[in-house]
């Protein structure tokens, strides 16, 4: 007897500003939009099957203590920290971990001015240095808004600028 297999259609989980997602489902793709001096970061096991994405808008926590308490998401020093805690909670491995980011641009500050994009890009950094991971592939910087996405299935990260799909 030969049974039928239907692979299931993959759903795609939306990630907004100042959230995150964590998954180990094979048919989830996390997927986050208009990232500009925002940044979105993943981290993807391949062997465990785990992926998280985040969209972190501001730099630091200490900006505004009250609404980190309330929505630590929406900060980038205590958001990816909070990623990747979540990920190794979920049975990923630090070792394996696949770190891509994007956005951090400057979309609506042509002279420079406020430099949010690059401040998000430096504390990652900093965090990610500190938690001993490397980035494996970025899309950063520019004024182009983008949208990222991971596949819980492969590890496969995309990214759309305008019409435009390219994978880190």
């Amino acid at each position: 007897m030969i049974e039928n297999f239907v692979q299931a259609e993959p759903i795609q989980r939306h990630v907004g500003i100042g959230d995150m997602a964590v998954s180990q489902d094979a048919n989830d793709i996390l997927v986050t939009h208009s990232l500009g001096s925002c940044i979105g970061v993943s981290l993807y096991d391949e062997q465990a099957k785990v992926g998280g994405l985040i969209h972190c808008m501001l730099p630091m926590s200490k900006m505004d203590p009250n609404k980190a308490a309330d929505r630590p998401f929406m900060f980038t020093d205590v958001g990816v920290v909070a990623l990747i805690q979540s990920v190794l909670d979920h049975g990923a491995d630090k070792q394996r971990l696949q770190v891509k980011v994007a956005g951090g641009g400057h979309p609506m500050d042509q002279v420079g001015r406020f430099k949010i994009g690059e401040r998000n890009l430096t504390v990652l950094r900093k965090v990610l240095w500190k938690n001993e991971l490397l980035i494996a592939g970025e899309d950063t910087g520019g004024q182009d808004p983008r949208t990222m996405s991971l596949s819980i299935a492969s590890g496969d990260v995309k990214i759309r600028r305008y019409r435009v799909e390219t994978s880190l």
